[in-house]
């Protein structure tokens, strides 16, 4: 999904996202469901926020689990941007309204990482399925032993 430098874009990725996960077996309610909107959430506005850029979300889903059919054993999800600016995890303090993204994304991804591409650079993170017990356990998507304390 293509995705234009403005805030309004992040919740036409959340609805892009959502109709992606459930045409691919994940239910809506799903902890892994809400855990992955999250984390589309914040790594769409990094993009759209701190670069000014156009960027490209994506959304892989790779090996099955037990029902071959439906359900994926890793998804991943990748936020491409022109910009060479690395990413640069803050700790916000007390009532700042920013600086947590990666922090989230580090507590409820089972990976994230980052990598050059062209003149820009790829920000992705992944879930597994079968390991989502790590991080998805109440109805947030992630459990306070997964956040790291601030």
């Amino acid at each position: 999904m293509e995705v234009r430098p403005d805030p309004s874009e992040v919740g036409r990725a959340r609805r892009w996202a959502r109709s992606r996960l459930a045409g691919s077996g994940i239910a809506a309610d799903e902890p892994l469901a809400e855990t992955l909107i999250l984390l589309v959430s914040e790594l769409v506005t990094n993009a759209v926020v701190h670069t000014g850029c156009p960027a490209v979300l994506r959304i892989l889903l790779s090996g099955r689990g037990p029902d071959a059919e439906t359900e994926p054993e890793t998804v991943r999800v990748e936020v491409a941007d022109s910009c060479a600016r690395p990413p640069r995890p803050r700790h916000a303090e007390g009532d700042e309204t920013g600086g947590r993204g990666l922090e989230l994304v580090d507590g409820l991804a089972d990976r994230w990482g980052w990598q050059r591409e062209g003149s820009g650079k790829r920000i992705w993170c992944e879930v597994d399925r079968s390991g989502a017990g790590n991080s998805l356990r109440n109805g947030f998507g992630f459990t306070y032993e997964a956040v790291r304390p601030v």
